[in-house]
């Protein structure tokens, strides 16, 4: 592994994000120090029990702390900055972001009560900054949320595109297009290396425009005669801003409805976005208005079961009600893995006889990330002697690098999660292995995905979790039936055998067939009432358990 870049050697380190979508952590290394583009999560689901919010471990990076010179911030994607408050304390570096991501930031900076601790630094857009061994610049790019900036990194040794979360929007309602000019002058002063967005690598054609949505969000809206609800990314602010004016052109006065996006909205307005719409309508006097004035935005497109959307759907919530009659617009895409979540979402609301409309019945959505021709055109203006895929999954990242290839770049080279690449000098290559794993937030601390508690617990989602108690003689004697205990297992077996009884005289067995000897020995005793309990659940239920011996030893029966 290696400990600290050369003088001579530009090196990028991806310790979140590639291999993946979510959870970006990118390093770059130069000079004796690095630089770190992002620190994001993603979200757990029915494999991570008890799990809600995963991050990257930043183990390498916090062990060279003191060579880390700073955080640069591209937008204020929860899957870009959501791990800051969670990991800046481990990392302690100065934060450097364009002025609506750092409101967005300071928001969640104060309720971790690290608002003094900070150092964030705003940078204007399109500003330039140094830092360290690094001189930085900002490009306007246009994405699904306000001020979203990829990132120049010039050294000595070439300039370095980061794009960030990106599309090619001629109208994003909010906000400037992309800076086609300043991506054409950094291709012809010459790219080293662009480290690129692949989320969208599959889908052919462009990823199409925010104000296309805005014109059929109206025409829709007009259909519908009842209450409308509508779910979209709390951060998707041109979204809010597009329904907003949809409703305002059919009378319909609009409300939000999640904390989320009232936190969103706060932080646009204080920086600039959003001021010239009505006031949005408190959740609390939705209810009041006429079904046919009023539409909804709430959270919960994904399926989220704490969100309002949920709350609503399962009615819950205390201020928001929806009747059979109402409609329900998922102005969203489905996130790969959420698939079963949302589906039992739209159940719930179809079961009530609410109507559901989704972009597979009509276009309510365009993605924010670039699709092959957008990503051919970055190409064509940037031309880079070299691609490094990132933010995909590896059908993606393999996907990507075709691509670059046929838009003859020179080089194309594929990296996962914790692969050093050297990017120069000389052709890019692998050169070295950091530990790249994930951390979860389990409750109030943070805990290694791989670690032994999580994995148990994993065991007993899926598998239940038995437990035996044993009283032996210090001599070795048995002095007590077994008890044991099934939680998340059947009480009876297929044929009606009882399970627990059925284990209790299992392990009373394999105990008796212990020599006395060998009853003396607590790691022998546990083993085998562990192996006897594990065969006869598997055999009587076809299950693996978690199994836990409790061993109590007191002195032998005069």
């Amino acid at each position: 592994m290696i400990d600290r870049p050369g003088a001579g050697e530009l090196l990028f380190l991806p310790l979140g994000g590639c291999g993946e979508i979510g959870m970006n952590l990118n390093l770059y290394g130069h000079a004796g120090k690095w630089l770190m583009i992002d620190l994001g999560i993603t979200f757990g689901n029915e494999a991570t029990p008890g799990i809600d919010i995963i991050m990257p471990d930043p183990s390498f990076i916090v062990e060279r702390r003191a060579d880390l010179v700073g955080l640069v911030l591209t937008h204020a994607h929860e899957d870009h900055i959501g791990a800051v408050p969670y990991l800046w304390p481990r990392l302690r570096c100065p934060i450097y972001a364009t002025p609506f991501t750092a409101a967005v930031l300071r928001r969640k900076l104060a309720e971790a009560d690290l608002l003094e601790d900070a150092e964030i630094t705003e940078i204007p857009l399109s500003g330039r900054f140094s830092v360290g061994p690094f001189e930085v610049e900002l490009v306007t790019i246009t994405h699904s949320i306000p001020e979203p900036n990829a990132v120049i990194l010039r050294t000595p040794l070439g300039a370095v595109l980061h794009t960030g979360d990106w599309k090619l929007d001629p109208d994003p309602v909010i906000g400037p297009i992309t800076d086609e000019a300043a991506l054409r002058r950094l291709g012809e002063e010459g790219v080293l290396a662009m480290i690129c967005d692949s989320t969208n690598v599959l889908v052919e054609g462009s990823s199409g425009s925010e104000a296309e949505v805005r014109e059929s969000l109206e025409a829709l809206i007009g259909e519908l005669d009842q209450r409308i609800a509508v779910a979209c990314f709390a951060s998707n602010l041109a979204r809010i801003e597009s329904l907003t004016r949809a409703a305002m052109a059919h009378g319909r006065h609009v409300g939000l409805v999640g904390r989320s996006l009232r936190r969103m909205v706060e932080a646009a307005q204080e920086t600039g976005y959003l001021t010239d719409l009505p006031e949005f309508v408190d959740e609390g006097d939705a209810g009041h208005l006429p079904r046919e004035r009023v539409l909804m935005i709430c959270t919960g497109s994904q399926g989220e079961p704490r969100s309002a959307l949920a709350r609503i759907a399962r009615q819950e919530h205390p201020n928001v009600h929806l009747d059979a009659g109402d409609a329900v617009i998922f102005s969203s895409r489905i996130i790969p893995g959420n698939e079963h979540a949302i589906g039992e979402l739209h159940n719930m609301l179809i079961r009530r006889g609410i109507r559901i409309v989704t972009e597979r019945d009509h276009f309510v959505h365009v993605s924010g990330h670039p699709a092959r021709d957008d990503l051919a055109e970055m190409y064509r203006w940037v031309k880079p002697r070299l691609a490094v895929p990132v933010h995909g999954e590896l059908r993606h990242l393999r996907a990507h690098v075709a691509l670059a290839e046929s838009c003859q770049v020179r080089q194309a080279l594929l990296a996962e999660n914790g692969a050093i690449v050297r990017l120069a000098p000389g052709p890019a290559e692998i050169v070295g292995e950091a530990p790249a794993g994930r951390l979860g937030l389990d409750g109030s601390r943070l805990a290694p995905l791989e670690g032994a508690a999580l994995r148990a617990r994993q065991r007993m989602a899926f598998g239940g979790l038995a437990v035996a108690a044993l009283a032996l003689a210090t001599t070795g004697e048995l002095l007590a039936d077994p008890q044991v205990s099934l939680h998340g297992l059947p009480e009876t077996a297929e044929d009606g055998t009882a399970v627990a009884a059925e284990a209790t005289a299992a392990v009373r067995s394999a105990l008796a067939a212990m020599t006395v000897g060998k009853r003396t020995d607590d790691a022998a005793v546990k083993e085998t009432a562990r192996l006897a309990l594990r065969r006869t659940i598997q055999s009587l239920c076809g299950k693996k358990p978690q199994i836990t011996v409790h061993l109590v030893r007191l002195p032998g029966l005069q």
